[in-house]
């Protein structure tokens, strides 16, 4: 994802430390009066991401979804969605709100771990190397925002492992969707709401998707890539290798349409 600025010729500092460390110099840059933190941590990005609420409500005829599954790294997103949705809600331009769920990486759940004392401690943790690289982060700065969010919104926090945020992004794959590793998080905490029917049939649920998955190739790379004696994953869409020999692809073709 660093490509592009290295390739626009900025300055990129690499730091041999993970995404909470890099917050906690950037923080003390911040505090230079020639540095400026364009980060959730202030209100710069979430005043933008507000304007998600809106849009979502404007595609839908001004009708609030019954949920919003959104994932959950430093947590800016849930809170910047709950207070678009409170200024509508202030506004006279929706007369309810939806519930919020947010999805953590089970290798990054510092907020999970919170929701399940029903938010009377919280305590940062070391993220594990996830899949969901974005929203590895132990120690998310929108914390206590997105908590107070969470309550307002009657909402909850759920968590996916490694192998079902990868099988519930390539399950959306075959959609078409195509979707980022964290997308898949939210996706996989869907399939659990649906499951345990915490979801009804007719409801109308919003999942936030945080980016295109060729932005993150390698996931899904490795995903229809695996290793020799490895077991498949569930969505396995692996390349037949055939000679090349018109006959054989044709075959092959036919084989597959019958199937």
């Amino acid at each position: 994802q660093l490509i592009q600025p290295i390739a626009n010729g900025a300055l990129t500092l690499s730091l041999e430390t993970d995404f909470d460390g890099c917050m906690a110099i950037v923080q003390k840059l911040a505090d230079r009066k020639d540095f400026y933190l364009a980060n959730s941590i202030n209100s710069l990005r979430i005043e933008g991401q507000k304007t998600i609420s809106l849009e979502i409500v404007q595609q839908f005829n001004w009708k609030v979804p019954d949920w919003i599954i959104i994932p959950g790294g430093n947590l800016g997103n849930v809170s910047a969605l709950g207070l678009g949705f409170l200024m509508m809600l202030e506004l006279g331009i929706i007369d309810k709100l939806p519930r919020i769920a947010c999805a953590q990486a089970e290798r990054a759940n510092p907020l999970y771990r919170s929701y399940q004392t029903g938010f009377t401690e919280f305590q940062a943790i070391k993220a594990q190397t996830t899949r969901a690289t974005a929203i590895q982060i132990g120690n998310p700065v929108s914390i206590h925002r997105a908590v107070r969010v969470l309550k307002r919104f009657d909402g909850i926090v759920d968590q996916a492992t490694e192998t079902e945020l990868a099988d519930a992004a390539a399950r959306a794959d075959r959609t078409g969707l195509f979707n980022c590793p964290h997308t898949g998080v939210a996706l996989a905490v869907l399939i659990k709401m649906v499951e345990r029917k915490q979801v009804q049939p007719d409801d109308r649920v919003i999942v936030i998707s945080t980016a295109n998955g060729l932005k993150f190739p390698d996931f899904k790379v490795a995903y229809h890539n695996t290793d020799p004696g490895e077991p498949p994953p569930r969505y396995l869409n692996a390349p037949i290798e055939l000679e090349a020999d018109y006959e054989g692809v044709l075959r092959q073709i036919a084989t597959h349409l019958d199937a």
